[in-house]
């Protein structure tokens, strides 16, 4: 089987001669670091660009307000306003925000020191989750579903477009569909475009 041109090119990465045991293993964790985040920085151009031809195409054609639930001040705030809705709690020391414009449900949750941010938007669903001092971004677009639970610390993305769904959290990343992005920078894990 042929591997495909997006892994082979980064897999001719040099990688530097060791000379020992210990030099040699953290300069594959080096080399495999500069991999993962070129083929991210690379992904995340193919998944920007998908987001932006969904808009140029006409997704999310409903004309509902953007509404921004943002907590605090509120511990618990939900806003609607047509078909866009939003919801955002969190517990002292944590902060909530959630977006949502033209159809879009965007909801965050933080506690124990946790930051949430979710943004939705074209019938685009994106629910975060943070606690422990974790930050989860979620966004989605066209009626894409993204999932991002961060924990003790970690860092968790998770994007979504048109048809698609990606999941960030600690057990694992998961991405279906052609426009999907999931990263957890605490593992390293990531996945894009269904893989």
């Amino acid at each position: 089987m042929k591997e495909p041109l997006l892994f082979s090119a980064f897999s001719s990465l040099a990688r530097s001669a060791s000379f020992t045991s210990t030099s040699q293993g953290l300069s594959r964790s080096v080399s495999r670091l500069s991999r993962t985040a070129a083929v991210f920085a690379v992904s995340s151009g193919f998944v920007a660009a998908g987001f932006a031809g969904a808009g140029f195409a006409g997704a999310g054609v409903a004309n509902a307000a953007p509404v921004t639930c943002v907590s605090p001040p509120s511990a618990n705030q939900i806003l609607v306003d047509g078909n866009a809705s939003c919801g955002a709690t969190s517990a002292e020391g944590s902060r909530s925000t959630a977006t949502a414009a033209d159809s879009g449900t965007a909801v965050s949750v933080a506690e124990t020191g946790g930051t949430s941010n979710t943004y939705a938007t074209g019938f685009g669903t994106a629910l975060g989750a943070s606690r422990a001092g974790g930050t989860s971004y979620a966004g989605a677009i066209g009626g894409g579903i993204a999932h991002s639970w961060a924990d003790a610390g970690s860092t968790t993305i998770a994007i979504a477009g048109w048809g698609s769904g990606a999941t960030a959290e600690a057990a694992g990343v998961d991405c279906v569909g052609p426009l999907s992005l999931a990263l957890n920078l605490a593992s390293g894990q990531f996945c894009i475009l269904g893989s």
